[in-house]
């Protein structure tokens, strides 16, 4: 009995694929086919709007020859704007102060719920994170109606006082109003934050934490605080990306102090306002262009700093 093989394939033909290549690149495409409608809408929805503001960058209006294409003389220009600077140096401060102020307490307040030697934490935990759902322009028209210096609460007190001790809308103020408001807006989301990565770390730890004698504080620093690290992190970009996209606040709280709040008053609003009010698209989107990569850079060495730490 003599054994059988396949025919060899023809002196010149092209080898067929194993199946393995085959079923894998079947498997490519299906997930290519999976991720096709994220792909389509990121790329309408972001990689386009990007590239057209980068588009515009480039060019400029003259009142001869129309859009004239100039390179990069927007950038130029905008980096010696003293209003871009302003604006972007008052959104650095309340970068600086805001956002540790708000995601300190935020820590404290899901260290506490977390702690389980806070009653009703449940309730605790909705109230803090209620102003959160409260829609941004409801929220700043309350706190401005609060901030009124001849109406609410801020005039009555002086009122009763008898002399302006809480002006909200002063010029030395203002940034701090502002940054209640945000703080008061943002706390409760990210305390949820911190509050679920708490929530995941193992009872194991607790178990050998307590026969090892370690008390509250040392539960806090030894265990809880390294596991939020992760957490920590995501919140301070977050928190980034949201102070130097500060727009809603103070462009709503211009009606009731347009003498303070101006229309650069945050790099934001001066986009808004070139664009929509002063026709110059161009200046506009370079004015977006640079403060989205300023954001980039600076939410990337937070990122890159926190993951090295984690490492660690």
């Amino acid at each position: 009995m003599t054994a059988t093989s396949a025919p060899a394939p023809p002196r010149g033909a092209p080898a067929p694929e194993p199946p393995r290549i085959r079923s894998r690149a079947r498997s490519e495409w299906k997930g290519l086919a999976f991720t096709a409608p994220f792909l389509i809408v990121f790329l309408l929805v972001f990689i386009a709007p990007v590239a057209y503001s980068a588009y515009l960058s480039l060019y400029r209006e003259q009142l001869v020859g129309g859009n004239a294409f100039v390179g990069l003389d927007n950038y130029l220009e905008l980096f010696t704007d003293p209003q871009f600077w302003e604006g972007f140096g008052r959104v650095a401060l309340f970068l600086l102060v805001q956002v540790p102020i708000m995601l300190g307490l935020a820590l404290v307040a899901a260290l506490a719920i977390d702690s389980a030697r806070l009653h009703a934490s449940g309730f605790f935990r909705i109230v803090i994170f209620l102003p959160y759902a409260v829609p941004a322009v409801v929220a700043v028209l309350m706190w401005g109606f609060i901030y009124g210096d001849n109406f609410g609460l801020a005039a009555n007190i002086n009122d009763w006082l008898g002399s302006d001790v809480l002006t909200p809308f002063a010029r030395e103020w203002i940034l701090v109003s502002i940054g209640n408001i945000v703080t008061w807006e943002f706390v409760g989301y990210n305390m949820l934050i911190f509050y679920s990565a708490l929530r995941v770390i193992p009872t194991d730890l607790y178990e050998a934490a307590e026969l090892d004698g370690a008390g509250p504080i040392r539960v806090v620093t030894g265990i809880k605080l390294p596991a939020l690290r992760g957490a920590i992190v995501i919140a301070t970009i977050f928190s980034i990306i949201g102070s130097f996209q500060l727009f809603n606040e103070p462009n709503i709280l211009r009606t009731l102090a347009p003498n303070i709040i101006t229309t650069y008053f945050t790099p934001n609003m001066y986009a808004y306002n070139l664009s929509f009010n002063g026709q110059q698209y161009n200046y506009s989107a370079t004015v977006a262009i640079v403060m989205g990569v300023i954001t980039a850079v600076i939410a990337y060495v937070v990122q890159l700093r926190g993951s090295r730490k984690e490492e660690r």
